[in-house]
């Protein structure tokens, strides 16, 4: 995209293929910054190993962090990777503590570099023990030896015998050799090696700097040994064909046997220049062109109209694609995360993790004619990305974008302009911020109305009360006999549930709360369904405001790196913005300051940050939880709502 190149920044997932060998790997480079998340979660959702790339300099930053646990909850087997070796700084024994220490890994280096900075070389393959050095234009001749630099003798026997120490921890073959003091063969540590990294119990880590090409086909043999090929990893999906009687049972899918049944997900949708591009990983059996496939998710049958594999922004056209590829297809209406099959089999695999959003901004186009491209546009970014949301305020009449931060939505409103030649005004952006209940209280509600012809009536009574450390709305039905006909239970949870899409306080959703109805009483003609809804929503709101209600604001956990000499002054900006600081280490000339901040104080940081260390600071966020405002704030925030209403009712 040509906002990456001025940016500077991955935005989109980018899908790509290349040989090795007689191999072939499928490749998605993923964004890093944290707004993106959700690039990198569905990426790891259909791909079967990583390469978890850090900074010889920088080493494990925040993103690093969330995307290592991005990894730990899809069990993808991973290979770490240090990079800028020949930078001014590096270090990659401080990298390999920091990888220990703040990702709670396992690895061991299997390399050892060849000199650093403006000295690398190459590096030493502790496997095999033999020297690489990377030479001619771009690193492209690969110059093998068997010696191994006198210089560094002593530091390659060290760290062998490190990384012979690290897999006798998981392997038990390489520890029994370790307890009689055997060295092992080459061979038996490259196979305990990949069934450590396979089973999530190891990772090995190499060295490098791909931007002059040293390392990166030492890295790419990594892969191929030690990575899993697709028929070795266990992919579950749920046999949906008898989820009418609730039953979903688990079905482990082969993809040896391109003769069984077709078994693909649809990870990621884009906006090609062909129309709708849609991003398919092949789980099992053989996706051919011309073929009819089924949409499990909405029941759709359509043809496989034309299948391309991508190379980048470069579309290559194939007939048929077996199982463990990542391909396209064009003109197929679906979802991100729907399961495709041939429909001999009726399964259905996981869908992703998809974050919920923590800021929003009001968004309005400034011309009016170009309200048709406005809502097309938001349409397509929907379907596209998960973690935007569109929703219409009907209070206030505007537009809201929901997303993952401020440059996320930065990005969206760019997209629009260039993309749609529509021109937008934003308003302030605006945090989600949620309602929750601090105490019990009992509620006991009649709703009444007579206006002629048939009435309405309904009584509930029961209580509401909190839920410590939970997200949820729960909703407890306790009834005892008939005083409130079966039926209308349902209707009275969707009251409530209602009730809790926005709370008394400033108009935000409730959570943590658990809704227990106890009594109530029918009225044979005047009760209905809509009656009862009604009297819970009120009930809702009745005892609400006793159950001493408290708001919830986002709070982003911030990683602030600058020079040392500002280091006073960043400390003091943080605080300002009422910041938590939890960490402040030195790293060469650098400070880096970890705090969690409230997003409500953090607008403009980016401005501020940059005109106190001038212009020589940097900073990341990411979302952390959510956690109860102090008493003047809620007050604050309170009034504010309440003057918007008024001013609204006017």
């Amino acid at each position: 995209m040509e906002l990456e190149r001025e940016k500077g920044i991955t935005i989109q997932s980018a899908a790509t293929y290349c040989s090795w060998g007689e191999n072939q790997i499928n490749i998605i480079d993923t964004p890093g910054h944290v707004d993106f998340t959700v690039e990198v979660e569905r990426a790891l959702r259909v791909l079967d190993g990583a390469v978890l790339v850090l900074c010889s300099v920088g080493g494990v930053q925040s993103q690093s962090i969330t995307v290592d646990r991005q990894m730990k909850r899809y069990s993808v087997p991973r290979l770490a990777f240090i990079n800028k070796l020949d930078r001014s700084g590096a270090n990659p024994d401080k990298v390999m503590d920091q990888v220990r220490d703040k990702l709670r890994l396992n690895c061991a280096a299997v390399q050892v570099p060849i000199g650093l900075e403006d000295q690398h070389e190459g590096v030493v393959d502790l496997v095999n023990m033999k020297s690489y050095r990377f030479e001619g234009e771009k690193g492209v001749d690969v110059v093998e030896s068997s010696e191994v630099p006198e210089d560094l003798a002593d530091k390659v026997s060290e760290a062998r015998a490190a990384l012979v120490e690290a897999l006798a921890e998981v392997d038990d073959e390489i520890g029994e050799l370790f307890l009689e003091d055997v060295q092992p063969t080459e061979d038996q540590i490259k196979q305990a090696i990949r069934r450590t990294t396979i089973a999530n119990q190891f990772v090995p880590v190499f060295m490098g700097s791909a931007y002059k090409n040293k390392g990166v086909q030492r890295l790419l043999d990594g892969v191929v040994e030690y990575l899993p090929a697709p028929h070795e990893v266990r992919n579950m999906a749920l046999d949906v064909s008898k989820a009418d009687d609730g039953e979903e049972t688990p079905v482990e899918l082969n993809s040896e046997d391109p003769s069984l049944p077709l078994v693909a997900m649809a990870f990621k949708l884009e906006e090609g220049r062909f129309g709708q591009l849609t991003y398919l990983r092949v789980y099992q059996g053989k996706l051919k062109k011309g073929d009819f496939i089924y949409n499990i998710n909405n029941g759709k049958k359509l043809k496989v109209p034309r299948l391309v594999r991508m190379h980048s922004n470069e579309l290559e056209d194939i007939t048929q694609a077996p199982a463990g590829e990542i391909v396209a297809m064009f003109g197929v209406e679906c979802a991100s995360g729907d399961t495709f099959t041939d429909g001999k089999q009726q399964v259905a695999l996981s869908s992703m993790h998809v974050a919920d959003p923590v800021m929003s901004l009001a968004i309005t186009p400034v011309s009016r004619d170009v309200g048709t491209q406005f809502s097309k546009a938001l349409s397509r970014f929907q379907r596209e990305d998960p973690t935007l949301r569109v929703h219409f305020d009907s209070e206030t009449g505007e537009t809201i974008i929901s997303g993952m931060g401020e440059l996320h939505l930065e990005i969206y409103v760019e997209r629009m302009k260039r993309e749609y030649k529509v021109e937008t005004r934003t308003g302030k952006p605006r945090v989600n911020f949620r309602e929750t209940v601090t105490s019990r209280a009992k509620f006991d509600y009649t709703h009444k109305k007579q206006s002629g012809g048939q009435g309405q009536f309904g009584r509930v009574v029961g209580y509401i009360e909190p839920i410590p450390d939970s997200k949820e709305v729960e909703f407890v039905n306790n009834l005892v006999g008939n005083n409130i006909p079966p039926g209308f239970v349902p209707h009275i949870e969707k009251g409530f549930r209602e009730a809790c899409n926005a709370g008394s306080l400033i108009g935000h959703p409730v959570e943590g709360v658990r809704i227990v109805i106890e009594d109530g009483a029918a009225h044979a003609v005047d009760s209905s369904e809509m009656a009862f809804k009604l009297c819970s929503l009120y009930a809702f709101r009745q005892a609400y405001m006793e159950c001493q209600p408290r708001i919830l604001e986002p709070v982003m956990k911030c990683e602030v790196r600058a020079p040392t000499e500002y280091q006073g002054d960043v400390i003091g900006g943080l605080n300002r913005k009422k910041g938590v600081i939890n960490d402040n280490v030195q790293e060469l000339d650098e400070a880096v300051i970890e705090a969690l901040v409230p997003l409500n104080n953090m607008f403009g940081y980016s401005t501020e940050l940059r005109s106190i260390t001038q212009g020589k600071g940097e900073f990341t966020m990411e979302y952390s939880n959510h956690a109860i405002v102090s008493m003047d704030v809620q007050q604050e925030l309170t009034k504010s709502y309440e003057k918007k209403r008024s001013s609204g009712n006017k």
